[in-house]
Protein backbone atom coordinates (compact mmCIF):
# COMPACT_ATOMS: atom_id res chain seq x y z
CA UNK A 1 0.00 0.00 0.00
CA UNK A 2 1.52 3.45 -0.73
CA UNK A 3 1.74 5.98 1.66
CA UNK A 4 -0.80 8.30 -0.29
CA UNK A 5 -3.33 5.39 -0.28
CA UNK A 6 -2.44 4.61 3.79
CA UNK A 7 -3.36 8.47 4.50
CA UNK A 8 -6.63 8.46 2.50
CA UNK A 9 -7.67 5.55 4.14
CA UNK A 10 -6.71 7.06 7.40
CA UNK A 11 -8.52 9.87 6.42
CA UNK A 12 -11.57 8.30 5.23
CA UNK A 13 -11.93 6.43 8.46
CA UNK A 14 -11.90 9.66 10.80
CA UNK A 15 -14.44 10.96 8.47
CA UNK A 16 -16.70 8.12 8.97
CA UNK A 17 -16.17 8.22 12.85
CA UNK A 18 -17.16 11.78 12.67
CA UNK A 19 -20.35 10.85 10.38
CA UNK A 20 -21.24 8.42 13.09
CA UNK A 21 -20.57 10.47 15.60
CA UNK A 22 -23.17 13.34 14.15
CA UNK A 23 -25.67 10.43 13.37
CA UNK A 24 -25.79 9.47 17.03
CA UNK A 25 -26.38 13.12 17.76
CA UNK A 26 -29.13 14.03 14.97
CA UNK A 27 -30.28 10.79 13.18
CA UNK A 28 -31.38 10.95 9.93
CA UNK A 29 -29.93 10.05 6.17
CA UNK A 30 -26.35 10.39 5.30
CA UNK A 31 -26.91 13.13 2.83
CA UNK A 32 -24.76 16.22 1.32
CA UNK A 33 -25.78 18.75 4.13
CA UNK A 34 -24.53 16.13 7.15
CA UNK A 35 -21.54 15.52 5.20
CA UNK A 36 -20.67 19.26 4.77
CA UNK A 37 -21.84 19.98 8.42
CA UNK A 38 -18.81 17.41 9.27
CA UNK A 39 -16.49 18.60 7.03
CA UNK A 40 -16.94 22.25 8.33
CA UNK A 41 -16.12 20.87 11.67
CA UNK A 42 -12.78 19.91 10.28
CA UNK A 43 -12.15 23.27 8.94
CA UNK A 44 -12.92 21.62 5.39
CA UNK A 45 -14.77 23.33 2.49
CA UNK A 46 -15.35 20.62 -0.72
CA UNK A 47 -16.88 22.28 -3.83
CA UNK A 48 -20.18 21.01 -4.89
CA UNK A 49 -18.72 18.30 -7.04
CA UNK A 50 -15.94 17.08 -4.49
CA UNK A 51 -18.42 16.99 -1.57
CA UNK A 52 -21.57 14.81 -3.26
CA UNK A 53 -18.14 11.82 -4.42
CA UNK A 54 -17.65 12.61 -0.68
CA UNK A 55 -21.27 11.95 0.16
CA UNK A 56 -21.71 8.76 -2.01
CA UNK A 57 -17.97 7.26 -0.30
CA UNK A 58 -19.91 7.61 3.07
CA UNK A 59 -22.55 6.72 2.21
CA UNK A 60 -21.28 3.27 0.96
CA UNK A 61 -19.67 2.60 3.68
CA UNK A 62 -22.14 3.02 6.12
CA UNK A 63 -25.12 1.90 4.58
CA UNK A 64 -24.11 -0.20 1.36
CA UNK A 65 -21.13 -2.77 0.68
CA UNK A 66 -18.31 0.02 0.93
CA UNK A 67 -15.26 -0.86 -1.11
CA UNK A 68 -17.10 -3.35 -2.78
CA UNK A 69 -19.72 -1.02 -3.85
CA UNK A 70 -18.33 -0.24 -7.16
CA UNK A 71 -18.27 -3.80 -7.93
CA UNK A 72 -21.86 -4.40 -8.07
CA UNK A 73 -23.38 -3.79 -11.26
CA UNK A 74 -25.47 -5.83 -14.16
CA UNK A 75 -25.39 -9.42 -14.08
CA UNK A 76 -23.27 -9.34 -11.11
CA UNK A 77 -24.49 -12.57 -8.75
CA UNK A 78 -21.96 -12.87 -6.34
CA UNK A 79 -18.95 -10.62 -4.50
CA UNK A 80 -16.26 -12.65 -2.70
CA UNK A 81 -13.62 -11.61 -0.11
CA UNK A 82 -10.99 -13.73 0.74
CA UNK A 83 -8.92 -13.96 3.83
CA UNK A 84 -5.81 -12.39 2.24
CA UNK A 85 -8.00 -9.63 1.42
CA UNK A 86 -8.37 -10.00 -2.63
CA UNK A 87 -11.79 -9.49 -4.33
CA UNK A 88 -13.38 -11.37 -6.69
CA UNK A 89 -17.03 -11.19 -8.45
CA UNK A 90 -18.87 -13.56 -10.84
CA UNK A 91 -21.05 -12.41 -13.30
CA UNK A 92 -21.77 -13.89 -16.54
CA UNK A 93 -18.04 -14.17 -17.47
CA UNK A 94 -16.97 -16.71 -14.63
CA UNK A 95 -15.61 -16.06 -11.70
CA UNK A 96 -12.60 -13.69 -11.85
CA UNK A 97 -10.25 -11.30 -9.64
CA UNK A 98 -10.71 -7.48 -9.24
CA UNK A 99 -8.06 -4.53 -8.50
CA UNK A 100 -10.03 -4.29 -5.63
CA UNK A 101 -8.07 -5.42 -2.47
CA UNK A 102 -9.20 -4.85 1.46
CA UNK A 103 -6.75 -4.57 4.59
CA UNK A 104 -8.24 -7.23 7.49
CA UNK A 105 -9.23 -4.05 9.46
CA UNK A 106 -11.76 -3.45 6.36
CA UNK A 107 -12.68 -7.07 5.73
CA UNK A 108 -13.75 -7.35 9.27
CA UNK A 109 -15.65 -3.71 9.95
CA UNK A 110 -17.39 -4.59 6.66
CA UNK A 111 -17.97 -8.09 7.54
CA UNK A 112 -19.25 -6.97 11.63
CA UNK A 113 -21.77 -4.34 10.08
CA UNK A 114 -23.33 -6.19 7.43
CA UNK A 115 -23.64 -8.98 9.99
CA UNK A 116 -25.49 -6.30 12.13
CA UNK A 117 -27.50 -4.96 9.59
CA UNK A 118 -29.01 -8.48 8.57
CA UNK A 119 -29.82 -8.66 12.77
CA UNK A 120 -26.89 -11.67 13.54
CA UNK A 121 -24.13 -11.29 15.74
CA UNK A 122 -20.07 -11.40 14.55
CA UNK A 123 -17.51 -10.78 16.98
CA UNK A 124 -14.90 -13.49 18.95
CA UNK A 125 -17.74 -15.60 20.27
CA UNK A 126 -19.34 -15.89 17.75
CA UNK A 127 -16.87 -15.95 14.16
CA UNK A 128 -19.23 -16.68 11.75
CA UNK A 129 -22.62 -15.10 10.19
CA UNK A 130 -25.49 -16.29 7.76
CA UNK A 131 -27.54 -12.63 6.67
CA UNK A 132 -30.18 -11.28 5.28
CA UNK A 133 -29.86 -7.43 4.63
CA UNK A 134 -32.76 -5.48 3.52
CA UNK A 135 -31.52 -4.83 0.68
CA UNK A 136 -32.02 -9.06 -0.65
CA UNK A 137 -27.95 -9.41 -0.02
CA UNK A 138 -27.41 -12.44 1.21
CA UNK A 139 -24.08 -12.67 3.14
CA UNK A 140 -22.00 -15.16 4.95
CA UNK A 141 -18.58 -14.11 7.02
CA UNK A 142 -16.34 -15.93 8.94
CA UNK A 143 -14.01 -14.42 10.85
CA UNK A 144 -10.55 -15.29 11.91
CA UNK A 145 -8.91 -17.39 13.90
CA UNK A 146 -11.67 -19.76 12.02
CA UNK A 147 -10.12 -17.50 8.99
CA UNK A 148 -6.06 -17.63 9.14
CA UNK A 149 -5.57 -14.27 7.16
CA UNK A 150 -8.28 -12.16 7.74
CA UNK A 151 -12.23 -12.17 7.72
CA UNK A 152 -13.57 -14.19 5.02
CA UNK A 153 -16.85 -12.86 2.70
CA UNK A 154 -19.68 -14.44 0.54
CA UNK A 155 -22.10 -11.73 -1.01
CA UNK A 156 -24.84 -12.92 -3.24
CA UNK A 157 -26.59 -10.43 -5.10
CA UNK A 158 -30.46 -10.22 -5.53
CA UNK A 159 -31.18 -10.31 -9.75
CA UNK A 160 -31.85 -6.98 -10.40
CA UNK A 161 -35.41 -8.03 -11.83
CA UNK A 162 -37.52 -11.39 -11.11
CA UNK A 163 -36.68 -13.84 -14.72
CA UNK A 164 -39.39 -15.52 -15.78
CA UNK A 165 -39.24 -18.79 -18.37
CA UNK A 166 -39.10 -16.41 -21.92
CA UNK A 167 -36.13 -13.83 -20.18
CA UNK A 168 -34.08 -17.03 -19.06
CA UNK A 169 -34.43 -18.50 -22.71
CA UNK A 170 -33.25 -15.34 -23.51
CA UNK A 171 -30.13 -15.89 -21.67
CA UNK A 172 -29.20 -18.81 -22.88
CA UNK A 173 -30.73 -21.23 -19.51
CA UNK A 174 -32.80 -23.29 -21.74
CA UNK A 175 -34.87 -23.82 -24.82
CA UNK A 176 -38.28 -23.57 -26.31
CA UNK A 177 -39.01 -27.13 -26.12
CA UNK A 178 -37.55 -27.32 -22.63
CA UNK A 179 -39.61 -24.48 -21.79
CA UNK A 180 -42.53 -26.27 -22.74
CA UNK A 181 -42.11 -29.18 -20.70
CA UNK A 182 -41.53 -26.96 -17.82
CA UNK A 183 -44.51 -25.43 -17.71
CA UNK A 184 -45.90 -28.80 -18.37
CA UNK A 185 -44.32 -30.13 -15.04
CA UNK A 186 -45.55 -26.96 -13.47
CA UNK A 187 -49.45 -26.90 -14.56
CA UNK A 188 -49.34 -31.13 -13.89
CA UNK A 189 -48.89 -29.98 -10.39
CA UNK A 190 -45.52 -32.32 -10.57
CA UNK A 191 -43.47 -32.51 -7.43
CA UNK A 192 -39.88 -31.79 -8.37
CA UNK A 193 -36.57 -30.90 -7.11
CA UNK A 194 -34.18 -28.26 -8.77
CA UNK A 195 -30.33 -29.56 -8.48
CA UNK A 196 -27.29 -28.21 -9.36
CA UNK A 197 -23.90 -27.09 -8.01
CA UNK A 198 -23.43 -23.79 -6.37
CA UNK A 199 -23.89 -20.95 -8.41
CA UNK A 200 -25.51 -22.94 -11.39
CA UNK A 201 -29.41 -20.40 -11.04
CA UNK A 202 -31.00 -23.07 -8.80
CA UNK A 203 -32.86 -20.10 -6.91
CA UNK A 204 -33.60 -18.24 -10.28
CA UNK A 205 -34.93 -21.19 -12.20
CA UNK A 206 -37.32 -21.96 -9.21
CA UNK A 207 -38.83 -19.11 -8.48
CA UNK A 208 -39.42 -18.71 -12.46
CA UNK A 209 -41.12 -21.60 -12.36
CA UNK A 210 -43.48 -20.78 -8.95
CA UNK A 211 -44.40 -17.29 -10.95
CA UNK A 212 -46.13 -19.84 -13.55
CA UNK A 213 -48.45 -21.87 -11.19
CA UNK A 214 -51.78 -20.63 -10.88
CA UNK A 215 -52.52 -17.50 -9.60
CA UNK A 216 -55.49 -18.85 -7.25
CA UNK A 217 -53.03 -21.53 -5.61
CA UNK A 218 -51.69 -20.59 -2.05
CA UNK A 219 -47.48 -20.76 -2.23
CA UNK A 220 -45.86 -21.35 0.97
CA UNK A 221 -41.54 -20.46 1.00
CA UNK A 222 -40.01 -22.28 3.95
CA UNK A 223 -36.20 -20.81 3.90
CA UNK A 224 -33.18 -20.67 6.18
CA UNK A 225 -32.15 -17.29 4.41
CA UNK A 226 -34.71 -15.42 2.27
CA UNK A 227 -33.43 -15.83 -1.33
CA UNK A 228 -36.53 -17.26 -3.48
CA UNK A 229 -38.26 -14.11 -4.91
CA UNK A 230 -41.24 -15.37 -6.29
CA UNK A 231 -43.49 -13.42 -8.68
CA UNK A 232 -47.09 -14.48 -7.46
CA UNK A 233 -49.81 -12.73 -6.13
CA UNK A 234 -50.05 -15.18 -3.40
CA UNK A 235 -46.60 -16.61 -1.83
CA UNK A 236 -46.11 -16.72 2.47
CA UNK A 237 -42.52 -16.55 3.47
CA UNK A 238 -40.99 -18.37 6.44
CA UNK A 239 -37.33 -18.14 7.66
CA UNK A 240 -36.12 -19.95 10.61
CA UNK A 241 -34.44 -18.03 13.10
CA UNK A 242 -30.68 -18.52 14.74
CA UNK A 243 -30.39 -18.71 18.34
CA UNK A 244 -29.76 -15.67 20.14
CA UNK A 245 -26.57 -14.81 22.14
CA UNK A 246 -28.17 -16.98 25.00
CA UNK A 247 -28.02 -19.82 22.87
CA UNK A 248 -32.40 -19.65 23.12
CA UNK A 249 -34.75 -19.17 20.49
CA UNK A 250 -33.89 -20.82 17.67
CA UNK A 251 -35.93 -22.14 15.20
CA UNK A 252 -35.15 -24.48 12.60
CA UNK A 253 -36.73 -25.79 9.09
CA UNK A 254 -37.68 -28.52 10.31
CA UNK A 255 -40.11 -26.98 12.85
CA UNK A 256 -41.17 -24.19 9.89
CA UNK A 257 -42.10 -27.35 7.29
CA UNK A 258 -44.59 -28.91 10.11
CA UNK A 259 -46.04 -25.16 10.73
CA UNK A 260 -46.44 -24.43 7.10
CA UNK A 261 -48.73 -27.61 7.06
CA UNK A 262 -51.37 -25.72 9.20
CA UNK A 263 -51.28 -22.90 6.50
CA UNK A 264 -53.48 -23.80 3.95
CA UNK A 265 -50.99 -24.36 1.66
CA UNK A 266 -51.28 -25.40 -1.87
CA UNK A 267 -47.91 -25.91 -2.73
CA UNK A 268 -44.71 -26.29 -0.29
CA UNK A 269 -41.54 -24.74 -1.38
CA UNK A 270 -37.78 -25.58 0.66
CA UNK A 271 -35.83 -23.18 -0.33
CA UNK A 272 -32.67 -25.68 0.24
CA UNK A 273 -32.36 -29.04 1.22
CA UNK A 274 -29.49 -29.65 3.44
CA UNK A 275 -30.37 -31.49 6.12
CA UNK A 276 -33.24 -33.46 8.68
CA UNK A 277 -35.89 -31.37 7.69
CA UNK A 278 -36.14 -33.49 4.00
CA UNK A 279 -37.71 -35.84 6.26
CA UNK A 280 -40.52 -33.29 7.28
CA UNK A 281 -40.81 -32.36 3.52
CA UNK A 282 -41.28 -35.30 2.43
CA UNK A 283 -43.98 -36.52 4.95
CA UNK A 284 -46.09 -33.48 4.26
CA UNK A 285 -45.89 -34.06 0.19
CA UNK A 286 -47.30 -37.52 0.94
CA UNK A 287 -50.09 -36.18 2.82
CA UNK A 288 -51.66 -34.73 -0.02
CA UNK A 289 -49.60 -31.70 -0.80
CA UNK A 290 -49.25 -32.31 -4.83
CA UNK A 291 -46.78 -29.82 -6.55
CA UNK A 292 -44.17 -29.16 -3.78
CA UNK A 293 -40.97 -28.38 -4.79
CA UNK A 294 -37.06 -27.37 -3.59
CA UNK A 295 -33.55 -27.20 -4.29
CA UNK A 296 -31.10 -29.52 -3.70
CA UNK A 297 -27.04 -29.55 -4.37
CA UNK A 298 -25.68 -32.31 -6.56
CA UNK A 299 -23.25 -32.62 -9.10
CA UNK A 300 -25.42 -34.88 -11.55
CA UNK A 301 -29.20 -35.82 -11.46
CA UNK A 302 -27.61 -39.43 -11.23
CA UNK A 303 -26.21 -38.22 -7.87
CA UNK A 304 -29.30 -36.85 -6.67
CA UNK A 305 -30.23 -40.33 -4.97
CA UNK A 306 -27.37 -40.66 -3.03
CA UNK A 307 -27.30 -37.01 -1.55
CA UNK A 308 -31.07 -37.52 -0.51
CA UNK A 309 -30.00 -40.24 1.13
CA UNK A 310 -27.55 -38.32 2.97
CA UNK A 311 -30.14 -36.32 4.11
CA UNK A 312 -32.37 -38.64 4.79
CA UNK A 313 -29.68 -40.16 7.25
CA UNK A 314 -29.77 -37.06 9.68
CA UNK A 315 -33.48 -37.14 9.91
CA UNK A 316 -32.88 -40.72 10.94
CA UNK A 317 -34.41 -42.53 8.02
CA UNK A 318 -32.55 -45.34 6.51
CA UNK A 319 -31.97 -45.74 2.89
CA UNK A 320 -35.12 -48.67 2.18
CA UNK A 321 -37.63 -45.91 4.32
CA UNK A 322 -36.19 -42.94 2.21
CA UNK A 323 -36.93 -44.31 -1.18
CA UNK A 324 -40.31 -45.64 -0.28
CA UNK A 325 -40.91 -41.63 0.81
CA UNK A 326 -39.28 -40.35 -2.10
CA UNK A 327 -41.16 -43.02 -4.63
CA UNK A 328 -43.92 -41.25 -3.19
CA UNK A 329 -43.15 -37.10 -2.37
CA UNK A 330 -41.15 -36.27 -5.37
CA UNK A 331 -40.87 -37.20 -9.27
CA UNK A 332 -38.42 -35.05 -11.11
CA UNK A 333 -35.13 -34.02 -11.08
CA UNK A 334 -34.37 -30.49 -13.17
CA UNK A 335 -30.90 -30.40 -13.13
CA UNK A 336 -28.57 -27.36 -13.68
CA UNK A 337 -25.08 -26.95 -14.40
CA UNK A 338 -22.84 -24.22 -15.75
CA UNK A 339 -20.79 -23.76 -18.65
CA UNK A 340 -18.31 -21.32 -19.96
CA UNK A 341 -20.00 -18.45 -17.13
CA UNK A 342 -23.53 -19.98 -18.85
CA UNK A 343 -26.08 -20.77 -16.12
CA UNK A 344 -28.20 -23.14 -18.18
CA UNK A 345 -30.49 -26.34 -17.99
CA UNK A 346 -28.73 -29.79 -18.54
CA UNK A 347 -31.25 -33.11 -17.44
CA UNK A 348 -34.83 -33.41 -16.65
CA UNK A 349 -34.41 -37.07 -14.77
CA UNK A 350 -37.47 -38.96 -13.29
CA UNK A 351 -36.84 -40.48 -9.69
CA UNK A 352 -37.71 -43.75 -8.93
CA UNK A 353 -37.05 -47.35 -6.98
CA UNK A 354 -35.32 -50.13 -8.57
CA UNK A 355 -35.47 -53.95 -8.72
CA UNK A 356 -34.03 -53.53 -4.96
CA UNK A 357 -35.97 -51.08 -3.78
CA UNK A 358 -33.25 -48.39 -3.52
CA UNK A 359 -33.99 -44.66 -5.33
CA UNK A 360 -32.65 -44.11 -8.91
CA UNK A 361 -32.85 -41.30 -11.07
CA UNK A 362 -32.93 -42.13 -14.89
CA UNK A 363 -32.91 -39.73 -17.34
CA UNK A 364 -36.05 -38.66 -19.28
CA UNK A 365 -34.58 -35.35 -21.09
CA UNK A 366 -31.14 -34.52 -21.88
CA UNK A 367 -30.11 -31.44 -22.95
CA UNK A 368 -27.04 -30.94 -26.05
CA UNK A 369 -26.05 -28.88 -28.59
CA UNK A 370 -28.98 -30.03 -31.07
CA UNK A 371 -31.47 -29.59 -28.67
CA UNK A 372 -33.72 -31.88 -26.38
CA UNK A 373 -32.39 -35.56 -26.51
CA UNK A 374 -34.81 -38.52 -25.11
CA UNK A 375 -33.30 -40.65 -22.39
CA UNK A 376 -34.24 -44.43 -21.19
CA UNK A 377 -37.27 -42.17 -18.98
CA UNK A 378 -38.81 -39.85 -21.50
CA UNK A 379 -42.35 -41.89 -22.40
CA UNK A 380 -42.66 -42.56 -18.77
CA UNK A 381 -42.31 -38.24 -18.58
CA UNK A 382 -44.27 -37.92 -21.17
CA UNK A 383 -47.06 -40.23 -19.76
CA UNK A 384 -47.10 -38.59 -16.34
CA UNK A 385 -47.44 -35.30 -17.77
CA UNK A 386 -50.15 -36.33 -19.72
CA UNK A 387 -51.57 -37.94 -16.35
CA UNK A 388 -51.27 -34.47 -14.53
CA UNK A 389 -52.74 -32.37 -17.48
CA UNK A 390 -56.21 -34.15 -16.75
CA UNK A 391 -56.01 -33.52 -13.48
CA UNK A 392 -55.11 -30.34 -13.13
CA UNK A 393 -55.21 -27.06 -15.82
CA UNK A 394 -51.81 -26.68 -17.58
CA UNK A 395 -50.21 -22.67 -18.21
CA UNK A 396 -52.39 -21.19 -21.07
CA UNK A 397 -48.89 -20.82 -23.09
CA UNK A 398 -48.61 -24.88 -23.45
CA UNK A 399 -49.68 -28.31 -23.74
CA UNK A 400 -48.51 -31.96 -21.99
CA UNK A 401 -45.53 -32.15 -24.38
CA UNK A 402 -44.85 -35.86 -26.10
CA UNK A 403 -41.36 -35.82 -24.16
CA UNK A 404 -40.10 -38.09 -26.76
CA UNK A 405 -39.33 -35.27 -29.84
CA UNK A 406 -36.16 -34.14 -30.49
CA UNK A 407 -35.65 -30.65 -30.79
CA UNK A 408 -34.85 -29.66 -34.17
Amino acid sequence: MTASRAAGDEDLSTLLDLVREDLIRSPGPVDVPRIARVLRRQGRVLGAASTLEVTAVIRDHLDGLGPLQSLVGPGVTDLLVNDDGSVWVDDSDGLRPTAVHLSPPQARDLAVRLATAGGRRLDDAVPWADAHLPSGIRVHAVLPPLSPGGAVLSLRLPAAESLDLEALGELGALGQQARTVLLALVGARVPFLVTGGTGTGKSTLLAALLREAPPTERIVVVEDVLELAVDHPHVVHLQSRHANSEGAGAVDLTTLVRQSLRMRPDRIVLGECRGAEIRELLQALNTGHEGGCGTVHANTAADVPARLEALGALGGLDRGALAAQVASALEVVVHLGRRDGVRALEEIALLHRDRDGMLRATTALRVDEDGLRDGPAAAALAERLERGSRSAPLPATTAAPAAGRRAA
